[in-house]
């Protein structure tokens, strides 16, 4: 089940906190609650993607996004995601999600974000968003002219490169039957 609990909770923070540059990192505080853990007795797989959620959604709300996607009427949508797993995170463990904007292209908003425990990276996400609207998706430039144009840079090389293996990635999958 989805923690809509938590995401009230860490979205009245972030409304409470002050506002965000489009480049500034967003820092989220939570625990790994039994009902977060696999039969390893570890942060679930899944799990540690909605917890993902929990530092994405105020990162957009404290710089602006949120605003902006309900005074146009646009959606956002994860578009891809890759991560990265180090270190395990167990139940009653704190950690610290850091979540930033990194970047844009022509389609996509690119957020990064890493799990800490400690001050021990335990995860790292990069995940891909994308601003809709009932023809599709919304070019980012148009996106970032209604934040009133912050200095969102273009895609650092690794993120690029990342795009561009997914864009190699065949779809629909073709997967044996």
């Amino acid at each position: 089940m989805y923690p809509l609990v938590r995401l009230g909770i860490e979205l009245a923070l972030a409304r409470a906190a002050p506002p965000l540059p489009i480049d500034g990192v967003h820092r989220t505080r939570l625990t790994c609650w039994p009902w977060d853990i696999d039969p390893w007795r570890e942060l679930n797989n899944g799990r540690t993607l909605t917890l993902y959620d929990l530092g994405r959604v105020p990162l957009a709300v404290r710089c602006g996004l949120v605003r902006v996607l309900r005074a146009n009427r646009w959606g956002l949508a994860v578009a891809g995601a890759s991560i990265r797993y180090r270190r395990r995170v167990r139940a009653f463990d704190r950690v610290e999600l850091r979540s930033a904007f990194v970047g844009r292209d022509a389609r996509f908003l690119y957020v990064h974000q890493a799990m800490f425990r400690r001050g021990e990276p335990t995860s790292s996400g990069l995940f891909r968003s994308a601003v809709t609207d009932a023809a599709g998706i919304v070019p980012t430039d148009r996106v970032l002219a209604a934040l009133g144009d912050p200095p969102l840079p273009a895609l650092p090389a690794w993120v690029a490169a990342w795009s561009a293996a997914e864009a190699l990635r065949p779809w629909p999958p073709e997967l044996a039957a």
